[in-house]
């Protein structure tokens, strides 16, 4: 109860300072990293409006109204069902500790989260169209041909291209690698054991030639992909930016569908690698899967792409 700020009686006021001070004491108690402890106050202070929209009273909150706020992300915000979840989430674990701390009981106890529904495939390039798209950025940017063909031929994440830095590529025995710091790791972490991919001269040499035309000066702690915005200069990338470049070259080469993002690229690298005889394990060692089940959907992609190419029903156009 010490860290606790507010009495039930102060809440019960129903003042903004009063919600903000419960939220800061919530906050404080959370033992998660600081992007967590902001996403959560982010979300939290989404479901305090709707409350005060609803002219409803923190103290006399049900189950009944947390569902009802479920319903209305849904069905009046038109939230995807990730964004759905992310907000239930910090919801239940603020009434977990408030029921801790004996202010108000656990009301959302049980809340479900919505599942996505996976409506479409993520589409993968063929070499051709991989061919095409790096094509596309090399006449148009050094820094985005980089980070195109860096996706390609390892692997790597839109969070992983923003995270790394110049001082990470480096060399384990003979080989360059670039070492990546995924999702899931904090700033704090990266001076613990790292997951790396081998940079091939086809990989590193876009690399260099971006940083020696456009990164003289820049430091072993600098981004190794920067922003070329105003605001921003030279600061780290935002997966979002990533995202967006690499979809305004997929619509450039013909690929516009829902399926293909960045993520695509990702794909792309895995079932190449299978096309071109690499087995189940070497592509679970470059894509940094912690389980071979999450590598095994590629193996599935490729055979399913062996079905149609070679459909066996073609036969009987030759026998009737």
């Amino acid at each position: 109860m010490d860290s606790v700020i507010v009495t039930r009686t102060d809440i019960q006021r129903g003042s903004n300072n009063d919600i903000q001070s419960l939220t800061e004491a919530f906050l404080n108690d959370q033992n998660v990293r600081e992007s967590s402890r902001k996403l959560y106050g982010r979300t939290l202070r989404q479901f305090f409006r709707w409350v005060a929209k609803e002219n409803k009273s923190l103290s006399n909150l049900t189950r009944v109204d947390i569902l009802q706020y479920s319903d209305y992300l849904e069905n009046t915000l038109k939230a995807a069902p990730l964004t759905i979840g992310s907000y239930l989430i910090s919801v239940r674990k603020f009434f977990e500790w408030t029921e801790s701390v004996k202010l108000y009981p656990n009301i959302a106890r049980g809340i479900k989260t919505p599942k996505r529904s996976q409506t479409f495939e993520k589409g993968y390039l063929s070499d051709g169209k991989s061919k095409d798209l790096l094509n596309y950025f090399e006449s148009l940017s050094l820094r985005d041909y980089a980070i195109v063909n860096l996706m390609l031929r390892t692997g790597l994440r839109t969070i992983e291209i923003t995270r790394a830095k110049i001082g990470d590529i480096c060399y384990i025995g003979e080989k360059r690698v670039l070492k990546v710091w995924g999702k899931g790791r904090s700033e704090s972490e990266k001076g613990r054991d790292y997951n790396f991919v081998v940079l091939t001269e086809k990989s590193y040499l876009p690399i260099k030639n971006y940083l020696e035309a456009s990164r003289k000066g820049a430091k072993s702690g600098d981004p190794l992909f920067a922003s070329t915005s105003h605001r921003n200069h030279g600061q780290q990338l935002t997966t979002r930016t990533v995202s967006g470049l690499c979809k305004d070259g997929l619509k450039a080469i013909g690929l516009d569908g829902r399926e293909y993002t960045a993520h695509s690229l990702r794909h792309t690298t895995a079932c190449s690698l299978l096309e071109h005889g690499r087995s189940l394990i070497e592509v679970q060692h470059v894509l940094r899967h912690s389980s071979p089940n999450t590598t095994q959907i590629y193996t599935k992609m490729k055979e399913r792409e062996l079905r149609l190419r070679e459909a066996p029903e073609a036969a009987l156009d030759m026998a009737f």
